[in-house]
């Protein structure tokens, strides 16, 4: 983990040369010695029924006299690390490579958006000159503060903490009377320093299943000063979002599990983040955050199993404000957290912040926001009506249940195109900006090499496989071309496309799309676009006017291969256009302006929801999509822009001997 890759091996491997015979890089340069330390892994525990095993410290050798040395010449193992040179396989094991061992680091694509925003954040920060302690007035240090407040800000009736008064009196002291009070919302002082200070920081943070990404803002400006992720740590719980509800139906004790794993993850991320641009930890105010519902839960420490079935109660769907410390979230001792209202029980305060970001409120045009991640969130409507649901789009279109497939990283393959003539692709990969048939292509990929495919190259791939006639609308990869074109390849009882060879000879090294490929993102088309079309049909409408995507995915997919799937129904493809990371952008206008909080938990409670596990229509809608674009629709606005290739004979999957194939029609 997190790459995903699994195998078996004898007993005695050790895990470096698993991690490598994998296509998993393991950072080291010193060969295997057990010197450079770079290539330190940690043992997961427990029962993963995910993976069907139960893994184990017990199952690897023990600590070895050259991990021992290390930690002696060189710097102590953290708990729980193992050197992977030096470590050997003794049974089943669950291994997680840190980012720090990893040559080939994720690519988290949540970057901050430009945006106008009005600032006034919900703390503010008040120099004031408190008036000294006198035996002749005998007053409480704490009420001369607040008497100080009132006098020079008018504020009043202010609440305040026990930490912050068991610190107060050698404040005051060392400021000789005159400090900064930051006040939360006008009605809490939750922190006080000696003297003027006028800088303190926020964070907007995006929990999506996937990944994690922070952006740090300072109050006054609202500038975004630095930005961090992380992958999600409960990825080794299940890479979906049911099969980590369905963990913890069958361990009760992996919800604690994976709130501890996601709290310390921020933790560490936030420091990171702080520490880059070496501003104290404990200047962070406030953190406003996002989240799917069932990471919502996660986070805030609420069992998730009430989201795994029917009917999908959240614990609550109001806006959650509360102490960071009551979290264990360490920033400043008197710091909040502001988490965004979700909707329903599958469309989470994630898809609140893109509302929040987009605001299809305020529109005269039908819009529709879709937030694709294993879980697509959808937002359907303008200033009328604003309805939305969710679909289960499965962990396809991030790299996951693909045969080639692997995350955002240098070495993925992120851009494909195919000619139509002679079927053969051309290709970018994440790290290189050359395409494949360009001079110095080889040259620039020497250090990353070709791994896999990305969640934007299995999009592309399968469209122009679509456009070139290699697939049919069907979804059924065509074998009569095996005959006359290498790249289409016989494999058990249906075909691939190979898209990648290296020459090796080596099977690991051969990247192809395989028929199970395919379905697989037909699945997941197909559900967004039944949600989708859903949503059209209870709102009445039978085109969408504009179309926005959302989320790290929805940022980096072409909207033209996009609408070749059918991923999002026909709309003019200039009125089509990726969002960014819409959900981070909402939280962070709602860390910058409060005023914005009331604007969305407003909102949020006027829109219409709708389950599509109990919609009739859905599943009827679920079958026409599944065809490429769509079994019925005409897809007009596409068509005029995009060549529509010829409509193959429908045919049925049959064993294949050889290159040669056996098929009957279905009729």
């Amino acid at each position: 983990m997190p790459s995903g890759r699994r195998g078996q091996f004898s007993l005695g491997t050790p895990l470096l040369q698993i991690a490598q015979s994998l296509g998993v890089d393991i950072d080291s340069v010193c060969g295997g010695r057990g010197i450079c330390g770079r290539c330190q892994v940690e043992c997961a525990e427990g029962n993963f029924q995910k993976h069907q095993i139960v893994s184990s410290k017990s199952h690897l050798n023990e600590l070895t006299a050259a991990e021992k040395k290390y930690s002696e010449k060189r710097k102590v193992l953290a708990e729980n690390r193992r050197l992977s040179c030096h470590t050997l396989l003794q049974g089943d094991v669950v291994i997680d490579v840190p980012p720090e061992s990893q040559v080939h680091k994720q690519i988290v694509r949540k970057e901050a958006d430009l945006r106008d925003i009005t600032l006034d954040s919900t703390i503010s920060l008040h120099y004031i000159d408190v008036e000294e302690a006198d035996m002749h007035n005998p007053k409480g240090d704490m009420q001369r503060l607040c008497e100080a407040l009132k006098l020079e800000w008018e504020l009043s009736d202010l609440e305040f903490d026990l930490n912050l008064l068991q610190k107060l009196q050698p404040i005051l002291r060392e400021g000789d009377w005159k400090v900064t009070a930051a006040v939360y919302d006008g009605k809490r002082i939750v922190d006080v320093w000696p003297g003027f200070k006028e800088k303190v920081y926020g964070l907007a943070i995006d929990i999506g299943s996937t990944t994690v990404a922070a952006h740090l803002c300072d109050l006054h400006t609202g500038e975004v000063l630095n930005s961090g992720s992380l992958m999600n740590p409960q990825i080794r719980f299940g890479e979906d979002l049911m099969s980590r509800v369905s963990y913890v139906m069958m361990h009760p004790e992996g919800a604690g599990e994976m709130t501890e794993a996601i709290r310390s993850g921020l933790n560490k991320l936030i420091e990171q983040i702080v520490a880059e641009i070496d501003i104290p930890l404990d200047d962070v105010m406030e953190l406003v955050m996002v989240g799917n519902p069932i990471m919502h839960h996660i986070l805030l420490g609420i069992n998730p199993v009430e989201l795994g079935g029917a009917p999908f109660a959240l614990a609550t769907d109001s806006a959650v404000r509360t102490r960071a410390s009551d979290m264990g979230i360490t920033i400043n001792s008197g710091g909040m957290i502001y988490v965004l209202p979700c909707i329903a029980g599958h469309v989470g305060a994630d898809a609140a912040g893109v509302v929040l970001s987009e605001e299809p409120q305020l529109q005269n045009e039908i819009t529709l926001l879709v937030d694709v991640g294993t879980n697509a969130e959808i937002v359907l409507g303008n200033k009328d009506w604003l309805m939305a649901c969710s679909s289960p789009t499965g962990p396809a279109f991030e790299g996951a249940q693909i045969s080639s497939g692997q995350r955002a990283a240098p070495g993925a393959i992120e851009r494909v195109r195919i000619d139509p003539l002679t079927k053969e692709p051309r290709f970018q990969v994440i790290g290189s900006e050359l395409w494949s048939n360009e001079a110095g292509f080889e040259e620039s990929i020497k250090k990353i090499g070709v791994n896999g495919i990305c969640g934007s190259g299995i999009i592309e791939v399968i469209a122009e496989m679509y456009l070139a006639g290699i697939i049919s609308k069907e979804g059924v990869i065509d074998g009569d071309l095996a005959t006359i074109n290498p790249r289409i390849i016989p494999n058990d009882r249906t075909f691939s496309y190979v898209l990648y060879d290296d020459g090796s000879g080596r099977p690991d090294r051969v990247i192809s799309v395989t028929q199970n490929d395919v379905r697989q993102i037909q699945l997941g088309k197909a559900a967004l676009y039944a949600g989708v079309r859903l949503l059209m049909d209870k709102m009445g409408v039978t085109q969408i006017d504009r179309i926005r995507l959302a989320g790290a995915f929805g940022s980096h997919i072409d909207v033209k291969h996009a609408m070749v799937l059918g991923l999002i129904p026909d709309c003019p493809l200039d009125n089509v256009a990726s969002a960014g990371n819409a959900a981070g952008t909402g939280a962070r206008i709602a860390l910058l302006n409060k005023a914005s909080r009331n604007t969305i938990e407003t909102v949020v409670r006027n829109i219409e929801k709708i389950e599509t596990a109990v919609e009739p229509k859905f599943q009827d809608y679920f079958v026409g999509a599944m065809a490429f674009p769509h079994d019925t629709d005409p897809f007009p606005n596409l068509f005029a822009v995009v060549t529509k290739p010829p409509e193959k004979e429908k045919r049925a999957e049959e064993p294949v001997e050889g290159s040669r194939r056996r098929r009957r029609r279905r009729g």
